[in-house]
């Protein structure tokens, strides 16, 4: 007889899952995400050493984003061997990737390279490895759970933003890039080893004698790609970033456009990374008691009327951080969002496959965005047509967010197969 699949009693799930937490923000937090939402610190060095052009670094950097194409494949892997071994491999190749671009010698091919390197460490480093933990560890919490751990890529931007802008002035940017990997080698990757040590690195597989039968829900990879609910899910992850992706990494050449100084323009990126914080944990808090898919249209269609109201000629510094809050707030939400509803509409049977793809094409978004807003400024002189692309690229996902129906999953008898 199938034993049927067992739920965490909520009170408990805290108690035995919060490592797995506290290693996904760590991991998460010092992942290439830092790197993306950081990005507008790194540009103007460049620029000024070698000569490229804000629309150059935008084009190398979304073409060298192509690594995300491997996405689904590490996810798949990730299934089989278990998370342990991909978080280590893409951690340590992070760290290579930022001492390469400390020692960046001019060519913008070198420069693209190592994005594509940056890109393939996103598996290791993302929901694609700690949502599929955090979802066996949490059924009554998984949304804030999903929330608390994907908000540690914004407390790392919103601690280090300040501290990286100090090192770059002060030291440039090469140290800026190597202050960076040290971070990431010295300080998290041994935090996150130790605090995953007790995750058993085991993976799932049919079983056709029967023995020490459990259940597992969901789709495989194959399911999961004939349903088209799978595909809206995956064109809204492009459009948020298309839109907010495209803006962080712009930010503070934007300021600067608007008559603010390098100071003054960094708030602009502290204020995204707040929002990250806020719309990570209010996203969370909410999809564990409301219909996930209605609050994600709502906070999509905030974040587009912000980016309306970026467009202002001259709405001064508060007004203009308050914007750029609001516009990433959907951006903040979508990190524990994408995940939750992939295990939730797709489960965990193929979860690293299901959502690495859907990865791979948000980072299509990512790619269409930055070039965009990099080659749309240096064709029209700023960032007007940018921001209406963006606007309209969320009130699009606002809409397919809504039309995401749920269905009954699949059940499949497994036995546990150590790695």
């Amino acid at each position: 007889m199938e034993r049927q699949p067992q739920r965490p009693v909520s009170a408990g799930e805290w108690h035995r899952g919060w490592p797995v937490v506290a290693a996904a923000m760590i991991g998460i937090g010092t992942g290439p995400g830092l790197f993306q939402n950081l990005s507008s610190l790194f540009i103007v060095g460049p620029i000024e050493e070698f000569g490229w052009s804000r629309g150059d670094i935008a084009t190398a950097a979304g073409l060298g984003l192509l690594g995300g194409l491997a996405a689904p494949f590490l996810g798949r892997l990730a299934d089989r061997i278990g998370a342990r071994a991909i978080i280590l491999l893409a951690m340590v190749l992070l760290g290579l990737v930022y001492a390469g671009m400390a020692s960046l010698s001019g060519p913008l091919w070198q420069y693209q390279l190592l994005i594509f390197g940056l890109a393939l460490t996103v598996p290791g480093t993302s929901a694609i490895v700690y949502g599929k933990l955090i979802s066996q560890r949490f059924h009554a919490h998984r949304g804030i759970a999903l929330g608390i751990a994907t908000s540690g890529i914004s407390l790392s931007s919103l601690a280090l933003a300040p501290v990286l802008g100090a090192v770059i002035t002060a030291y440039g940017w090469r140290i800026g890039f190597l202050a960076l990997g040290a971070v990431v080698c010295g300080l998290a990757l041994p935090a996150v080893l130790m605090l995953l040590r007790g995750e058993p690195g085991q993976t799932v597989r049919p079983d056709p004698n029967g023995a020490s039968p459990i259940v597992v829900e969901g789709m495989t990879g194959a399911e999961a790609r004939r349903d088209s609910r799978y595909w809206r899910l995956a064109l809204t992850a492009a459009l948020i970033n298309v839109a907010s992706v495209g803006l962080v990494t712009s930010l503070v050449p934007f300021g600067m456009d608007r008559g603010f100084g390098a100071t003054e323009a960094a708030l602009l990126v502290t204020s995204f990374a707040a929002s990250q914080v806020v719309g990570r944990l209010v996203m969370g808090a909410m999809v564990d008691r409301f219909r996930p898919q209605l609050t994600a249209a709502a906070f999509a269609l905030v974040s587009a009327l912000a980016f309306v109201f970026l467009q202002t000629p001259t709405p001064g510094l508060p007004l203009l951080v308050a914007a750029v809050f609001f516009a990433g707030l959907m951006n903040g939400a979508e990190h524990d969002l994408l995940p939750f509803l992939a295990a939730r509409l797709f489960g965990l049977r193929a979860y690293g496959e299901v959502y690495g793809l859907l990865v791979m094409i948000s980072l299509f978004g990512t790619a269409i965005g930055v070039t965009a807003f990099g080659r749309l400024h240096d064709a029209t002189g700023d960032y007007s047509a940018a921001l209406t692309m963006a606007a309209v690229a969320l009130g699009g996902a606002a809409m397919l967010f809504a039309t995401l129906r749920e269905r009954p999953l699949p059940h499949l008898q497994v036995a546990a197969q150590p790695v």
